[in-house]
């Protein structure tokens, strides 16, 4: 198995202070990776590294084996097939939730003229199975902005699957959320694990767990530790320094 996504020693610093301090990591193709580890250990920095905006110091970081992502912009490295969700979701909330998909939808048309511009039967067929993904079929004409928190969340996710990335980066994707809508989002994630990669960050143990997937620990800018969630959460390192407190 190929890897997706490969990281070695980077070191990125700000005003002194080590963000990231010889970080690797790998992700194979097809692979669903959990991120966890406590505030300021790196993780968003390294999500910043992986799209282009942030530039390391040091290291290296490929993206389907050959393609430098150190080299490359945001907006080369998302069409080249990386999607990154925020932790908060960015809908346009005055428009309906198959407007958003369309809107989202690669096409080589700026994105409102894509609006403006009858579908084709494949761009239906696109909407219509990542609607059924995303558990939102029956809302697909409602406002965007009378969606639930969790639903806005989900409809962002599949904005980006809109985009068909290789790869998908997905912050604290459960934050707010009820405890149904966290079940369903684990429900979702690991059904776009299927057919993609998908790198998760999160601190809801509960809802890592739900994921059933690798975990890979973050502290002080590098990996601490790495394996299933019951190795890792035994680790007395990770309980020293994150699962104590």
């Amino acid at each position: 198995m190929s890897d997706v996504l490969y990281l070695d020693g980077i070191s990125v610093s700000f005003g002194g202070f080590k963000a990231l301090n010889d970080l690797s990591l790998v992700v194979e193709q097809g692979e669903m990776r959990a991120i966890i580890g406590p505030n300021g250990a790196g993780k968003t920095t390294m999500m910043d590294i992986i799209t282009g905006r942030t530039r390391p110091d040091k290291g290296i970081a490929l993206f389907q084996g050959d393609i430098d992502l150190t080299k490359r912009d945001e907006a080369e490295i998302a069409n080249l097939g990386i999607g990154r969700k925020f932790q908060k979701p960015t809908v346009f909330e005055s428009h309906s939730v198959e407007d958003n998909l369309q809107l989202a939808q690669k096409a080589p048309r700026g994105p409102f003229a894509t609006l403006i511009a009858k579908m084709s039967g494949e761009q239906r067929a696109a909407i219509d199975e990542t609607l059924a993904t995303i558990a939102l079929t029956e809302d697909r004409f409602r406002l965007a902005g009378e969606l639930s928190h969790g639903q806005k969340q989900w409809l962002e996710i599949g904005m980006l699957l809109m985009q068909q990335p290789d790869l998908l980066l997905v912050d604290e994707p459960v934050a707010g959320m009820t405890d149904a809508e966290t079940d369903q989002t684990a429900d979702l994630l690991r059904d776009i694990a299927k057919t993609r990669s998908v790198v998760v960050v999160e601190h809801d143990m509960e809802f890592v767990r739900a994921l059933g997937t690798r975990v890979t620990v973050l502290h002080e800018g590098s990996v601490l530790s790495e394996g299933a969630l019951d190795v890792v959460q035994n680790d007395e390192r990770v309980i020293e320094v994150y699962l104590g407190r």
